[in-house]
């Protein structure tokens, strides 16, 4: 990933580079599948680096549902990809989904100054 832009730490230098992932879940049971994200999303909001997590679900494709997270750090990202909270939520898909999550990396350059 390119470094983005860099928020300003307490000194008022730069050290942050915000890091954004993407998941998305096509339900083939959507109240089960609810259930695993939407305890996800609680848990995973408690780990180290994370700003927030938003589970929403799509007015267009009943079924799909997308999960909008956003990292202090590309590193605390990562760490919460190997994490316990993450592992379980794996688990917890298996045998709920028409297909394999979509899951992607993103840059927000805008995002920098909503915190």
């Amino acid at each position: 990933m390119t470094p983005g832009p860099t928020e300003p730490d307490v000194d008022g230098h730069g050290s942050v580079d915000l890091a954004i992932v993407t998941m998305r879940f096509d339900a083939a049971d959507p109240t089960a599948l609810v259930a695993v994200l939407s305890k996800y999303v609680v848990l995973a909001r408690m780990q180290p680096g994370c700003r927030n997590i938003d589970l929403c679900s799509s007015y267009t494709h009943p079924g799909r549902y997308l999960l909008i997270q956003k990292w202090d750090t590309p590193a605390a990202q990562r760490a919460h990809f190997d994490s316990e909270v993450m592992v379980e939520m794996a688990t917890g898909c298996t045998g709920l989904l028409t297909v394999a999550p979509d899951i992607d990396l993103w840059d927000g350059p805008s995002a920098h100054d909503l915190r």
